[in-house]
């Protein structure tokens, strides 16, 4: 029982230590892309808060494989203190604590993060009172409340029977899956909530994660424009707007009558150019002077060499993807089952990296965090090349230093409903590995020879657990359960998966297509205030 308390004891410090990093990582984030101008204390909290909450039930996934598969030793036998109440035990441990963040979770997107971007929404306007502020954000924020509770109350009553087929045996492995987390309403209903949310970020993801795989690289290898040469050309289209404006303005002087309407028009289009024309001359004298320019020039090499890591690192998990969801598509027991596998056909690099890395404590825990890690940076790098839309009318920039609290809020949110899909996604990279870790089996052998002479001999030898492990010989994880809790949204995730990669390729190709970015990419816009020149961002190439 002791050395039980050390394994738990083990597993929850490496918990905690991620804890610490992780919200060292979201002060950083977060304060990095907020405005110095118009920054708020709750909003700045709340943005924190919510990305570390998802960090840290992402950082949960890890936690969890470790348990299950520190309960066997490599020769396929429980250790000594891992009988059934021992195990239990842990995997309730493991239960609570996703029931806490997730709870947490839904707390923080259904009425936490609702009402502070309210709250601030209205501040803009500058008739409003601090009372009348408040009873907004909170109306609005009631209609959060009342998706959140049909939400719990579908879970909580909806029918899991898996459909039946005539593959009986096969059939009954799955239905085990989905009895095995539990059959309390509560459960179900926080489930349900959490598998919602979570189809969100699935969307959120193919949108923005998979462009920016392929975004990310390319722009670290292609580069940007020289500054130099960039406010060469903007000089010149300086004096070319002027020279027109000059010419607009000289019909007026010749007869004394007024501008004709179209005259108008073109001249307030022409100033306005040349105003964001002068704002970009401003930003590129900026940038040509600045010390970090030239370190940046420096680390070019570098660059192109992170540039070539990235793009090798995100064909491996495309690759990896295409192999998993290929396996679903030819041996799982089809759409109504949610395209469940039990067991893996077509292995994948990283499905057989991640167990061999488990053997060295914590290689596996670091290469799980370094891809939540990657999933965090290529969906900041889309967000932050596209923006956050609302079909066709674009909400936000998220740029460096400049980004409204709102907004801040909303980037904090996508991120949070992303880091949720990860879990699905390190899945899907690795069923295997997520399943039952690197836990095996002792299946029996008879051997008919025994130093030459007839016999028969029974033995024992280890394998790695898969889904003709007795039920109760190998322990399945909590995330894995919790994954598949419904067999709809599983189906959702599985051609969610096809989407991602299809993305990811087509945003390939059109990276690939594209120049080189401006050194002041999505700095200057037409919408852009002069004041923002107050604080330009260094932080460019």
């Amino acid at each position: 029982m002791a050395a039980a308390s050390s394994e738990l004891l083990t597993g929850w410090c490496l918990f905690g230590l991620s804890l610490l990093a992780i919200l060292a990582f979201c002060w950083v984030y977060v304060r990095k892309y907020q405005s110095r101008r118009e920054s708020e204390v709750i909003s700045t909290i709340t943005a924190i808060f919510a990305l570390a909450i998802a960090l840290i039930t992402s950082a949960l996934l890890p936690v969890d494989i470790f348990l299950v598969s520190y309960m066997k030793n490599q020769n396929g036998t429980f250790k000594e203190w891992a009988d059934a109440n021992v195990t239990r035990q842990i995997e309730d441990t493991v239960l609570y604590g996703y029931y806490t963040l997730y709870s947490i979770i839904l707390f923080s997107v259904f009425l936490w993060i609702p009402f502070v971007y309210f709250y601030y929404e209205e501040k803009d306007e500058d008739d409003t009172s601090t009372c009348s502020q408040f009873q907004t954000a909170l109306k609005y924020t009631l209609g959060f409340l009342m998706v959140c509770a049909v939400l719990l109350l579908i879970g909580a009553f909806v029918p899991l029977d898996v459909p039946q087929k005539r593959n009986s045996t096969e059939w009954e492995k799955v239905k085990f899956l989905f009895e095995e987390l539990g059959s309390s309403h509560g459960l179900a209903a926080l489930s349900f909530s959490i598998s919602s949310l979570t189809l969100i970020g699935m969307l959120a993801a193919v949108t923005y994660t998979a462009y920016g795989m392929s975004a990310l690289p390319l722009n670290l290898i292609k580069g940007t424009r020289s500054p130099t040469y960039e406010r060469l050309e903007n000089t010149e289209d300086i004096e070319e707007v002027e020279q027109h404006i000059l010419r607009i303005k000289s019909k007026q002087c010749k007869d004394g009558r007024p501008l004709p309407t179209r005259d108008r028009r073109n001249l307030q289009q022409l100033e306005e150019r040349l105003r964001i024309l002068r704002r970009r001359e401003r930003h590129l004298e900026f940038i040509e002077k600045s010390c970090w320019t030239k370190f940046c020039g420096a680390m070019r090499p570098l660059k192109i060499i992170w540039g070539v890591f990235f793009i090798l690192v995100a064909l491996l998990f495309t690759i990896s993807l295409f192999l998993s969801n290929l396996d679903k598509a030819l041996h799982s027991a089809g759409i109504n089952s949610g395209f469940i596998i039990l067991g893996t056909n077509l292995t994948n690099p990283l499905n057989m990296l991640l167990p061999v890395l488990q053997t060295v404590f914590p290689l596996d825990y670091i290469l799980i965090t370094t891809i939540i890690m990657y999933f965090i940076f290529t969906s900041m790098a889309g967000i932050r090349n596209m923006g956050i839309w609302f079909f066709w009318i674009r909400l936000y920039k998220i740029r460096r230093g400049k980004t409204r609290p709102q907004a801040l809020l909303f980037l904090c949110m996508i991120l949070l409903l992303i880091v949720l899909h990860t879990s699905y996604m390190i899945y899907s990279l690795a069923p295997q590995y997520v399943m039952y870790g690197s836990q095996k089996y002792l299946v029996q052998r008879n051997m008919t020879l025994v130093d030459g002479q007839p016999g028969n001999v029974t033995t024992y030898v280890p394998k790695v657990c898969d889904a003709d492990a007795p039920e109760d010989q190998c322990t399945i994880t909590r995330t894995y359960l919790f994954l598949h809790k419904f067999w709809f949204f599983s189906a959702a995730y599985y051609f969610g998966n096809w989407a991602f990669i299809a993305v990811f390729l087509i945003g390939l190709i059109v990276s690939c297509c594209k120049g080189k970015k401006s050194v002041i990419e999505g700095e200057v816009d037409e919408d852009d205030s002069d004041i923002s020149d107050d604080e330009p961002c260094v932080y460019y190439g």
